[in-house]
This record gives C-alpha cells, structure tokens and sequence, in this order.
C-alpha cells in the first residue's frame, strides 16, 4: 500500500504538470531561487515515459541539479530508480525542452552541491534526518555528441 506522502505527492505532481502544461511553465514555473523541472524518464519496468514534476533550488545553467528527497521517506522516489535503470531523460524547465543524461553525483560532486542545496533550501536538511538513506544528488547534463 502506497504511503500517504506518495498519494499527496502524486496528487499535486499531476495537479501541477496539468497547469504547467497548458501553460508552457509560465505559471507554476517556479519561484524566486527555483526552478521547476519536468522531468521525463523511461518506466523501468513498464518502458512507458514517466513525467515527474520537481523543483531545483540551483541555479539552471548547462547543468540540472535535482534532488532525489522523497519527503525524506525511507525509499528513492520511483524517478531516481527509473533514471538509475535509463539514465536518457527529457527535461522541461520555462517552457524549453531538451535531451540530457543523468548521474547520481559522486561523493566529492555530493557534499559541495549538498552545502549550496541546503543553504538555499534548509528543508533538504530536514529530509535527510528523516531517513537512514543517503538522499541521492542527480546531475542532468547535455549528451555528448559521441
């Protein structure tokens, strides 16, 4: 049986992807520091895509940092262990679509991203004492072209 934070988040992902959607994240795009993300991944099992809904709280350059918080629930969030399985996903960030490939950030890459994260969104802080898993930092990058 699904956890209530899975059924709310599921609920308000689709609420919120709907709104962004028809409006090309004008609305819903995010607020001041973040930036809202629609992620695309292809379903492990099902081999269907997967929209996920998410926020960054850095800055969004060549690079998207997401972060795989769950709420701070014992298990990954099913688009970390999707992108895990298929690391070729599509991103949507203020309308713009674009091809990048994912990686769970090294220990090194972790605790420098983990410091900028939690200086500008300390509720990541809370999560992580929430759990007994390390929450995973995924950098999205541009494909190389070979």
């Amino acid at each position: 049986m699904d956890s209530l934070v899975t059924v709310l988040s599921r609920m308000a992902g689709g609420a919120h992807r709907i709104v962004f959607d028809r409006t090309n994240g004008r609305v819903l795009g995010g607020i001041p520091g973040t930036k809202v993300v629609r992620l695309t991944t292809v379903g492990r099992k099902s081999g269907e895509p997967r929209v996920t809904m998410l926020s960054t709280p850095l800055p969004v350059d060549d690079r998207v940092v997401l972060i795989a918080s769950f709420g701070g629930e014992p298990r990954h969030p099913q688009w970390y262990r999707n992108l895990c399985a298929d690391p070729h996903v599509t991103v949507n960030i203020s309308g713009v679509e674009r091809p990048m490939v994912a990686r769970t950030a090294d220990p090194t890459e972790r605790a420098e991203l983990w410091r900028r994260i939690v200086r500008r969104a300390p509720n990541y802080a809370l999560y992580q004492l929430r759990t007994s898993r390390e929450i995973p930092v995924v950098i999205l990058e541009e494909p190389s072209e070979t």
